[in-house]
C-alpha cells in the first residue's frame, strides 16, 4: 500500500515572470500544455497568486478594516482550463480573507455588473469580479479580466496587482496552499447571476418597445455563441421577447471551439452566421466573440454589421438619442466613416487610438472636459455606451439593435432588419482594403540592443518625413497614433502594435491599383529598415 503523499512537501514551483502575463489591461497565458512552443505559465499556484494579488489591491482600494468583509465574484468562458483556473481563484482569494461567489458559466459584461447590481438575494453588489477569459484566443490559452464598481482596471492596475502575485507566490509554503484550499471550501458560494444579467436585457427591450412583453414576436433570429459563453442570448433573451430562434447554432459550450474562432472580425465565423441566416430565412443574425465583451450582426439578405458598419450603424442609433455628440473609435477606422458621422449624421467623429480600454477611456476624458460622447467603439466590435456605465458589452450592443427594430414595429413600421439597413444609407465603403503585418526582428544588429518600440518610433518618424516630401500625399491633420496619410483617394495607417514588436499597416482605396500605389510610398519609405520584414507588403504590391 502506497503512502499517502505528505500536505509538508515543498511544492515544485516553476519560476515565472509575473510581468510577461500582462497584456494591456488584461492578464493572458498559457494554461494547457500540449502546444508546441507555448510552455504552461497560467499555473493553478500562478493563478492563485494573482487571485491573492487581486485581493491585496481590492482590499487597499477600498479601505476596508475588519469590520467588514469584501466579497469577489469569479466567472468563466468555456475554455477547457476554467474550472481548474476557478479553483485557484477561489483559493487565492478565500486565502487572502474574502468571500467568494463564484458565477460558473458567464459573460464579461456580467462580471462587471455584479459589482452595480443590488440584490441580495444573489449576493450583490460584489466588491470586485474577475472574468476567467482569453476572448478568442486558442483553447490553451486563458487569463483574467478584473472589475470594481468602477470599470475594467487598467495597466498600472494590472501591473500593481502582477507585482504583488510575484511577491506572493514567492512566499507560497505547502502548508500555506493546504490551508487556502481548506478555506475555500468554507467560503465559496454558488451564484446563478446570469439569470439576473438576463433579466435586464429582456427588461431594457420591453422598455424601448413601450413595455410590450413580447416585442419581437414574429422576427426570426438566429444567434452564433462559436461555442464560447454567448449561447445563452437565445433562449435566455430573444426567446422570452418573442423571437423564433430556430437555426442558432454552436451555443454549446466547448473550449476546443471545433467549428470557428468565436471572433466577430474572423471570416470565417462571420461567413458561418450569415449562411445561417440566408439558410433559415431569418430577419437578423447575431454573433458573439467568447466572452460576449464583442458582437456583430448580419440582415436578411446577409449583409454583415461589423468593423466599419457596425460603428455606423450604432453612431446613427445613438446621434438619434443624442444629436450632436462625439462617437469615439479606434484609429483604423475609415474615411468614409467620418464622411458619415459628420456629415450625414450631425454628429463628430473622434478618431483615437487602438486598444479597447484606450477608446472607452478616451469618451470618458471628453466628457471630463466638456465634449460630450456617449459612444466609444472599436472596429474589433468592443462598443460601450455612456449610459451602460461605458462597459463594453456586445449583448448590449445588439440590445440596442433589437430596440431600434422592436421600436420601429410598434410605432407601425414592417421590414424586420431593413429598418437597420437603411439607417447605414449614405455609408460610403472602400472598394478595397487591406492589412499588412510588417514584424520587427529583435534579434537584428539594426536594433544595437534597443527595444522594439524605439526602432518602431524611428521608423514611423521616417515615414513621416518621407510623405511631408510627396505634395501628393496629405497628412492627417489630426492624428493621435502611428502615421495616417491620404492620397491616390484612398488612405493608409503605419502603427506600432500596443503589445507585439508589429508595425501593422492598414490601407483602404478606390481599387486595387490605388491600393498598391499607397503601398509602394510606404515600401520605398522604409527600404533602409532593415529589422524590418516587409515580406507581406513586397507581396501585395508584386501580386497587384
Amino acid at each position: 500500500m502506497e503512502a499517502a503523499p505528505s500536505t509538508a512537501a515543498v511544492p515544485n514551483l516553476d519560476k515565472v515572470d509575473f510581468l510577461k502575463l500582462q497584456n494591456g489591461s488584461d492578464i493572458r497565458g498559457v494554461a494547457v500544455a500540449g502546444v508546441e512552443g507555448e510552455p504552461l505559465n497560467l499555473t493553478e499556484p500562478v493563478s492563485e497568486a494573482i487571485a491573492a494579488g487581486f485581493a491585496a489591491w481590492l482590499l487597499e482600494k477600498k479601505k476596508a478594516d475588519g469590520s467588514q468583509r469584501l466579497s469577489i465574484s469569479v466567472g468563466h468562458d468555456s475554455r477547457i482550463s476554467a474550472k481548474k483556473l476557478e479553483d485557484a481563484i477561489s483559493r487565492g482569494i478565500a486565502g487572502a480573507g474574502l468571500d467568494v461567489v463564484q458565477y460558473g458559466l458567464a459573460s464579461t459584461p456580467a462580471m462587471f455588473n455584479s459589482t452595480v447590481t443590488e440584490d441580495d438575494a444573489f449576493l450583490c453588489p460584489v466588491d470586485g469580479s474577475i472574468m476567467i477569459t482569453a476572448s478568442h484566443l486558442p483553447y490553451n490559452r486563458n487569463g483574467f479580466k478584473f472589475f470594481t464598481n468602477a470599470g475594467g482596471l487598467g495597466k498600472a492596475d494590472i501591473k500593481n496587482i502582477l507585482e504583488r502575485a510575484a511577491d506572493i507566490y514567492n512566499k507560497f509554503t505547502a502548508e500555506g496552499l493546504t490551508s487556502s484550499k481548506g478555506k475555500a471550501l468554507a467560503s465559496v458560494k454558488r451564484v446563478d447571476y446570469m439569470n439576473v444579467y438576463t433579466s435586464d436585457l429582456v427588461k431594457a427591450v420591453r422598455k424601448a418597445a413601450g413595455n410590450i412583453e413580447k416585442p419581437l414576436e414574429g422576427f426570426h433570429i438566429v444567434v452564433d455563441a462559436g461555442n464560447g459563453a454567448g449561447g445563452f442570448f437565445a433562449a435566455k433573451v430573444l426567446e422570452p421577447l418573442g423571437a423564433v430562434t430556430s437555426g442558432s447554432q454552436f451555443l454549446e459550450p466547448d473550449g476546443m471551439f471545433p467549428n470557428h474562432i468565436p471572433n466577430p472580425e474572423d471570416k470565417t465565423a462571420m461567413k458561418a452566421i450569415t449562411q445561417a441566416v440566408l439558410d433559415n430565412k431569418a430577419d437578423l443574425g447575431i454573433i458573439f466573440d467568447t466572452d460576449v465583451d464583442r458582437s456583430a450582426a448580419v440582415d436578411s439578405t446577409g449583409l454583415e454589421f461589423n468593423r466599419n458598419r457596425l460603428i455606423a450603424l450604432m453612431s446613427a442609433i445613438v446621434l438619434e438619442e443624442h444629436p450632436g455628440t462625439t462617437i469615439v473609435t479606434d484609429s483604423v477606422t475609415s474615411d468614409g466613416l467620418t464622411t458619415f458621422i459628420e456629415k450625414k449624421l450631425g454628429g463628430k467623429h473622434h478618431r483615437f487610438k487602438r486598444g479597447y480600454k484606450n477608446v472607452i477611456d478616451e469618451a470618458i476624458h471628453l466628457n471630463s472636459v466638456g465634449e460630450e460622447s456617449h459612444l466609444a467603439i472599436e472596429t474589433s466590435g468592443h462598443g460601450a455606451l455612456k449610459e451602460n456605465h461605458w462597459l463594453d458589452d456586445g449583448a448590449y450592443l445588439m440590445v440596442k439593435i433589437l430596440n431600434k427594430i422592436a421600436s420601429a414595429r410598434a410605432s407601425g413600421l414592417t421590414g424586420g432588419s431593413k429598418v437597420l439597413t437603411g439607417l447605414l444609407e449614405g455609408l460610403q465603403e472602400p472598394a478595397f482594403s487591406v492589412e499588412l503585418r510588417l514584424k520587427i526582428n529583435q534579434s537584428h544588429q539594426d536594433l544595437k540592443g534597443g527595444s522594439f518600440r524605439d526602432y518602431g518610433e524611428a521608423v514611423l518618424k521616417h515615414l513621416e518625413n518621407y510623405i511631408d516630401s510627396d505634395p501628393k500625399l496629405q497628412k492627417a491633420p489630426v492624428n493621435y497614433e502611428g502615421v495616417r496619410v491620404s492620397g491616390y483617394g484612398g488612405w493608409f495607417l503605419l502603427r506600432l502594435s500596443l503589445h507585439d514588436p508589429v508595425l501593422p499597416l492598414n490601407i483602404e482605396a478606390p481599387s486595387n491599383n490605388d491600393a498598391v500605389l499607397l503601398g509602394n510610398v510606404v515600401r520605398a519609405a522604409l527600404k533602409e529598415f532593415s529589422a524590418l520584414d516587409t515580406s507581406a507588403l513586397d507581396k501585395f504590391v508584386q501580386a497587384s
